[in-house]
């Protein structure tokens, strides 16, 4: 029997910039603060640990200090394994709560490639699984893949199933119709510190976006924003505007939390403040909502629209033919990449038909 009720936990913070080990502290430490609140579920910014790649809004690509900043992301992301998970996983268990963490994530034993990741982590400390962005968003393109076809995704809880999608993902129609599709109870909804100095703020978008997930999906939605550091803004900041900008709360920030009829029932949180939001769910909201609209279900026409999600992956190094001469170990599995297209050269993941 699944719980009928849960409190939910939005977190709004900076993390300790460009420091792994440091930002899993502060991250247990929320966790811990959810726990004793008696939370249920908590959702973090996007790639919260270590920080997200914002320095592109602000210097030159090929410039030294880019570059610089991206080796120390990759230096400081996160393997799915070992000491990091662990401290999370013990944080999750002791505090007996579903965690879902944004982190930039790397394959053990590889180097070059990152992935924006959003972690679950059950309320047993036991890694349910990832989601990855499928499509990097610009500027994130120099440092992050394409998210591999099998975690686009959801997990089930004793809640129900939790989803979750990672910034302008919250936007994609398809994605948003594969989150409808495992009727979630809960979708975490992750963002950045800030977008682009010439686009809209962060709270205008991400309230926009995690509205309509919510309502459309007849879901409640944790949406996390980062906020930005004094360590942040001395790093990132090219010009006095840049740093005007950065210190804008209308252009960062924005957490709340959202019921199934598209309602905020908590915060937002203005950009120059952290902390953590908590809201109460009763889950026969979302009964109501999917009762006049279940885009899932009654409410559609598959004989009309059709989506198909494919979780298969093409490799891209397969080793065929004569045996691999040289040492017994031929290093880490290639990781499939999911910007490669299946043989024949089309994709045919997403059909409309």
């Amino acid at each position: 029997m699944k719980q009928q009720t849960a409190k939910l936990a939005a977190v709004q913070a900076s993390p300790v910039w460009l420091n792994r080990d440091a930002t899993v502290q502060k991250a247990c430490d929320f966790i811990a603060e959810a726990g004793a609140a008696g939370a249920d579920v908590i959702g973090f910014p996007e790639n919260f640990i270590p920080g997200h790649p914002s320095w592109y809004y602000f210097h030159p690509a090929s410039s030294e200090k880019s570059m610089s900043m991206a080796v120390k992301l990759f230096r400081e992301s996160v393997e799915i394994s070992g000491g990091t998970i662990d401290a999370l996983s013990q944080a999750a268990r002791r505090a007996r709560i579903n965690v879902i963490m944004g982190l930039t994530e790397r394959i053990p034993d590889t180097t070059g490639t990152l992935y924006n990741t959003q972690l679950f982590i059950d309320s047993a400390g036991e890694v349910a699984g990832k989601h990855q962005k499928l499509v990097a968003t610009a500027s994130e393109r120099l440092v992050h893949a394409s998210g591999l076809a099998e975690t686009q995704r959801t997990f089930d809880s004793e809640l129900g199933a939790i989803s979750a999608l990672i910034c302008g993902e919250n936007s994609n129609p398809l994605a948003v119709a594969m989150v409808a599709s495992a009727y979630p109870k809960v979708h975490v909804a992750s963002w950045p510190n800030n977008f682009s100095p010439r686009s809209a703020g962060m709270p205008e978008n991400s309230l926009l976006a995690s509205r309509n997930i919510a309502y459309s999906c007849g879901t409640f939605v944790i949406s996390a924003c980062t906020v930005n550091s004094e360590a942040m803004i001395a790093d990132l900041a090219a010009t006095e505007a840049d740093e005007a900008f950065m210190r804008d709360p209308t252009k960062t920030g924005g957490s709340c939390i959202i019921n199934p009829a598209g309602q905020i029932i908590a915060g937002p949180l203005p950009g120059n403040e952290e902390g953590i939001l908590y809201a109460d769910a009763d889950f026969d909201a979302c009964i109501r909502a999917r009762l006049l609209h279940d885009f899932a279900g009654h409410y559609n026409r598959p004989d009309v629209y059709q989506l198909v999600v494919n979780h298969s992956q093409p490799k891209l190094v397969s080793i065929v033919g004569a045996e691999w001469s040289g040492s017994e170990s031929a290093g880490p599995e290639v990781p499939p990449m999911a910007l490669f297209l299946p043989e024949g050269g089309r994709n045919d993941s997403l059909e409309i038909t």
